[in-house]
Order: structure tokens, then C-alpha cells, then sequence
């Protein structure tokens, strides 16, 4: 993990409220933004911020966080309390599997894009001998962006017929994607999301399956993706402040 200068411990009780404070809003707006009859969860992303950051919303009862990095992940999981939902929310190469399926805590990983990923996870889950399947959420590229992660809309069928027929040690959970960041914050609409919705809905009906999950909406447009059925949202500098730049590793 990058290097951060230690706090006072008067510093550490500020910050410590200081995202105690951010986290309460956050719920607050989540659970006013969630239609009625639709479940939300909150992924409090806590890539580059310091463990005493994930404590201080852990003590204030957030239990799912996410992280970006496989390395920074596997530390936090060993030093933080054991009952953290992860979630793997970043891109992993080929040797970073068998990391990611060692972590007990792991709940979900949220990109996976290829069947290659998918082979890979659901063997690094039978080397370590997991008990546990790992949820794991196909990462569809709405948008078109090239520089973003994820399947094409049309490549999702396949890849999700290969994770729930191939791959025992994988529970399929839903859709990931992350929407275009030129949407005008008054739209009524996002259309990324509404893909999504529909992409999920044609799966649902080509995979005889019920429930699958959308994983859509971060700081700055989760409310909106909560009004357009997201059920797992991830936000990050909302509760932890903006980042700092990550050094490439």
C-alpha cells in the first residue's frame, strides 16, 4: 500500500468522525434514493485509504467494502476484522487468482470479463480447497469506452452460460458496469444503466434464472442508479474523501 504519514491521535478521532459523518449521509441518501420493494447494499470503497479509515466505518456498522487493488485487498483482509465483506472490485492478472480466492472473507468479485477469468478464479477456488463459492458479477462495458474493462452487451450470455455450466466454484450473482462520466447530473435517465437492466433481464429469462443483481452507481451518480434498480453501489471518495494517485505497481 502506498506510504501515508501517521496521524496524531487526536488527527486519528478526527478522521474517524469524519467518515463516521460521510458514511451516515451516504445511507441516508442510499435508503431515500431505493425504491420501495428493491434491496440496496453499500460497497464502501476503501482503495489507497488506510485500515483506520475501513475500521472507523466498520465500528459505525458498514460491513461490505471494496478495493481495487489484489495486494492492498489481501492485506487489509489479514489485519481488519474477519466478519468484512470484500469485494474485489479492480482487475487481476492471471497470478493474482489464487491470492484473491484465499481470502475467507472474499464476498464477491465484481470483474470478471472473460472466460479465461472466470477458469482461472474457479481453479485458484479448487487449489486452496475453498468451501465457500465466490460471488462473482460480469463487468459489461455500456458505454462503448474503450479504455474501460468488461464485455460487450452482446458477449454477455455466453460468458454467463460458462460461469453457472463450468465453473462449480463460482455462484453467479449479476451485471457490473461503470456508467459514461459525461452524463448531465439532471438526467433523468442513465443510459448505461438501462442497458445493464436490460441485459439482466434478458439473462434472467435465457438462463431460467431469478434475482440476478445489478452493480451499478458510484459517488457521483449512485442515486440514480438506485432509481434505475441498481441493488450494490459503490462509493468511495463520498465516505473517504477524494484519493490520492496511486503509484503503479
Amino acid at each position: 500500500m502506498s506510504a501515508i504519514n501517521p496521524l496524531t491521535e487526536e488527527q486519528k478521532i478526527e478522521r474517524a468522525e469524519e467518515v463516521t459523518y460521510n458514511l451516515s449521509q451516504v445511507i441516508e441518501r442510499v435508503k431515500a434514493a431505493t425504491p420501495e420493494k428493491q434491496t440496496a447494499r453499500l460497497v464502501a470503497v476503501s482503495k489507497i485509504k488506510p485500515a483506520s479509515d475501513v475500521l472507523a466505518a466498520y465500528n459505525a456498522g458498514q460491513r461490505h467494502f471494496g478495493e481495487n487493488y489484489v495486494q492492498e485487498l489481501v492485506d487489509k483482509s489479514q489485519e481488519l476484522p474477519k466478519d468484512i465483506n470484500w469485494h474485489f472490485i479492480g482487475t487481476f492478472q492471471s497470478n493474482k487468482a489464487k491470492m484473491l480466492s484465499a481470502i475467507p472473507n472474499l464476498w464477491a468479485v465484481e470483474t470478471i470479463d472473460s472466460e479465461k477469468k472466470a477458469r482461472l478464479l474457479n481453479k485458484a477456488c479448487e487449489d486452496v480447497e475453498r468451501v465457500e463459492k465466490i460471488r462473482v458479477f460480469v463487468q459489461v462495458n455500456t458505454s462503448g469506452e474503450e479504455t474501460k474493462s468488461g464485455v460487450e452487451p452482446d458477449e454477455v450470455l455466453p460468458l454467463a452460460k460458462y460461469i453457472v455450466n463450468s465453473c462449480s466454484k463460482l455462484h453467479f450473482t449479476g451485471l457490473m458496469t461503470i456508467g459514461a462520466p459525461d452524463v448531465p447530473d439532471d438526467t433523468a435517465e442513465n443510459p448505461d444503466f438501462k442497458l445493464l437492466s436490460e441485459c439482466r433481464d434478458k439473462l434472467q429469462k435465457e438462463l431460467s434464472l431469478d434475482g440476478l443483481e445489478l452493480s451499478m452507481g458510484m459517488s457521483g451518480d449512485y442515486e440514480l442508479a438506485l432509481k434505475q434498480g441498481s441493488n450494490n453501489v459503490r462509493v468511495g471518495s463520498s465516505i473517504f474523501g477524494a484519493r490520492p494517485k496511486k503509484v503503479a505497481q
